[in-house]
């Protein structure tokens, strides 16, 4: 089973490992896609950034040092709601080892990352228009890169952005059954989190059902993929 995650706009600072290597990332057929995103964010540097506010000053010192600057795991990389709720670092060995064999985060600048992938900061998304290339004609076919049982958490975006055939969308509501907006991304954290812990070995989306089931998952089948039901966001989000 593969879980495939959104990256996040907010990304850790500084970093342990050596600078950025494109050839020991996971997903080698991305290497081209890599390569040419890599060269576009270079000219984009080139160019000059906006760097009117501490922020927008940050991000593009992130850039231009991308190929130089300090990595560490991808899943450690990115911050922010989903990533807090996860909360890679408090996981037990046994967890992480699932983690880093399981999860995949989908980046705009690199393409598909495993959760131990060592990756620098930068300040890409799926909206940044990088000189001479289209995000779309980047990465639409890279969706290929991922085989077997894929559950897919990204965001609609990104899920767009790089189609995985056969990828099992999940929707996060609350207990009355709407949509949730900023606390989904907390209950698909929260849901990795308990993948990780269980260990969790499925080949289907019935074999995941089946294991949420007996772990008082609130995880159901539905015409559109899979639910999960958030009982408290707040609680969740607090972890």
């Amino acid at each position: 089973m593969i879980v495939l995650l959104p990256p996040s706009e907010t990304k850790a600072a500084g970093g342990t490992g050596d600078r950025l290597s494109t050839a020991g990332l996971g997903y080698p057929g991305l290497a081209v896609a890599r390569s040419r995103a890599l060269a576009a964010l270079d000219r984009l540097v080139a160019e000059g950034q906006d760097v009117s506010t501490p922020a927008k000053a940050r991000a593009a010192a992130d850039n231009a040092a991308v190929r130089t600057s300090a990595t560490m795991p991808a899943i450690e990389r990115y911050t922010g709601v989903l990533f807090d709720a996860l909360d890679a670092a408090s996981l037990a060995p046994d967890a992480r080892a699932w983690l880093d064999g399981h999860v995949v985060v989908q980046s705009a600048l690199l393409g598909f990352l495993r959760a131990s992938d060592r990756i620098p900061a930068y300040k890409v998304s799926e909206h940044t228009k990088l000189p001479g290339e289209r995000m779309r004609e980047l990465w639409s076919g890279s969706g290929s890169v991922i085989e077997g049982f894929a559950l897919d958490l990204r965001s609609k975006a990104y899920a767009s952005l790089a189609p995985v055939a056969g990828a099992v969308p999940v929707e996060i509501v609350s207990p009355d059954g709407k949509a949730l907006n900023h606390w989904n991304k907390a209950g698909k954290g929260a849901l990795v989190r308990a993948l990780a812990e269980s260990r969790v070995v499925a080949d289907s989306a019935d074999a995941l059902v089946a294991w949420a089931a007996s772990s008082d998952v609130p995880l159901e089948r539905t015409d559109a993929g899979l639910r999960l039901t958030v009982q408290d966001p707040r609680l969740v989000a607090a972890r």
